[in-house]
């Protein structure tokens, strides 16, 4: 009878064992800071866009990478970059500089990030990612940068799974 219980309890813990060799390859990267600008292309914008929301923006984008990933003294370092950021809604700089547009007007956002992360070990590997909202429906309930911070947030979950491109 023992054998009977031993042998299922074995076999699920050798499966689950099994199970676990495959996820660790899609741990996480340890890091021990990370660094957000903005792109060249991005910070022509700014006069259009404004200083204080591009600012905003790479906050966001740090606050929300250094939530995912787990943080370690003797970590990587990431460096990223906003290369194009696109709103949902008006900035308060464009709505000071641009007739017609108010708060009411709205449109599909998102961002693409570039960067790399470098290991421990000097080991480089470049991250590219980029995400736009595609349903115009969903953008008159959202936030100035809703699809924006989406973006980020799908980098970060990414990035949490240890894929640092868009190449699925």
């Amino acid at each position: 009878m023992r054998a009977v219980l031993v042998s299922p309890l074995l076999a699920a813990l050798a499966l689950g064992a099994a199970l676990a060799a495959p996820l660790a390859a899609f741990a996480a990267p340890a890091v021990s800071s990370v660094r957000v600008s903005i792109g060249p292309g991005l910070a022509e914008e700014a006069d259009q866009i404004g200083d204080r929301d591009l600012d905003s923006l790479a906050a966001d984008l740090r606050r929300t990478i250094e939530r995912r990933l787990p943080s370690a003294r003797d970590g990587g370092v990431l460096t990223l970059v906003i290369d194009d950021a696109r709103p949902n809604r008006p900035t308060a700089q464009q709505l000071l500089t641009t007739q017609g547009l108010s708060m009411e007007s709205f449109g599909n956002g998102g961002a693409t990030i570039s960067g790399d992360y470098v290991d421990a070990a000097g080991q480089r590997t470049p991250i590219a990612y980029s995400w736009y909202g595609d349903d115009i429906r969903w953008a008159r309930h959202s936030s100035t940068w809703h699809d924006a911070e989406d973006a980020f947030d799908r980098l970060a979950r990414r990035l949490a799974k240890d894929q640092f491109s868009d190449a699925r």
